[in-house]
């Protein structure tokens, strides 16, 4: 993949702001690196199930690509192959989470694993009703027995998906809940790199 890059340092907000600038679908969550929905008043109003995905960057549009009608309501946005933080998370969830209440829908990787649970956690301390599901699609590794080893990869964009649809029809929490977890049991997917993800140019500087 080739990217232009104007500073290593400010790629991942550049990114989101180029991502929303180029979709009419998506917004920018002001204060936090996270991509909703445009619609986002209506669809709180609408009563349904809104679901959160993310990770770390390096690998875009990645989640925001599919943030809109049907998929995703929003996607938290982590530091270059870094978890978002806690405190990110639960941004997200306090903004789009309705009466519905909201899945999370979470690759298994350790950060990701424990920013999003805690963040679940603290929401529903504070009344929300929040869950989260564990994508673990990758069969790679030469043990399967242990399914708690796999990462979650590309099966995670079924889950969107899936569940998107059954949100978008008016299931309630637990409906969609449902769907995801019959996605994630059926779900396998083997990731092959044949290069390095980003390869850096320095450009000659102008004299």
């Amino acid at each position: 993949m080739k990217k232009l890059i104007n500073d290593p340092l400010d790629v991942m907000p550049q990114m989101l702001a180029g991502m929303a600038r180029m979709d009419s679908h998506v917004d920018l969550l002001p204060g936090f690196n996270v991509l909703v929905r445009s619609d986002l008043d209506s669809f709180r109003a609408a009563g349904k199930v809104a679901l959160i995905s993310g990770g770390g960057s390096g690998h875009e549009p990645a989640h925001g690509g599919y943030v809109g009608g049907g998929m995703l309501t929003a996607a938290v946005v982590g530091d270059v192959f870094t978890s978002p933080g806690t405190d990110q998370v639960l941004a997200v969830i306090r903004a789009v989470t309705g009466d519905a209440g909201a899945l999370l829908i979470v690759k298994n990787y350790t950060g990701d694993r424990l920013n999003f649970g805690l963040a679940a956690e603290i929401a529903r301390a504070k009344g929300l009703k929040v869950t989260m599901v564990i994508v673990a699609d990758d069969v790679a590794l030469a043990d399967q027995d242990d399914a708690a080893q796999n990462r979650g990869i590309a099966g995670t964009l079924f889950v969107h998906k899936l569940a998107g649809a059954a949100a978008e029809s008016g299931a309630s929490l637990d409906e969609v809940v449902r769907v995801a977890q019959a996605a994630c049991r059926n779900l396998a997917s083997m990731g092959v790199g044949l290069s390095a993800c980003v390869t850096l140019i320095n450009w000659p500087s102008a004299s």
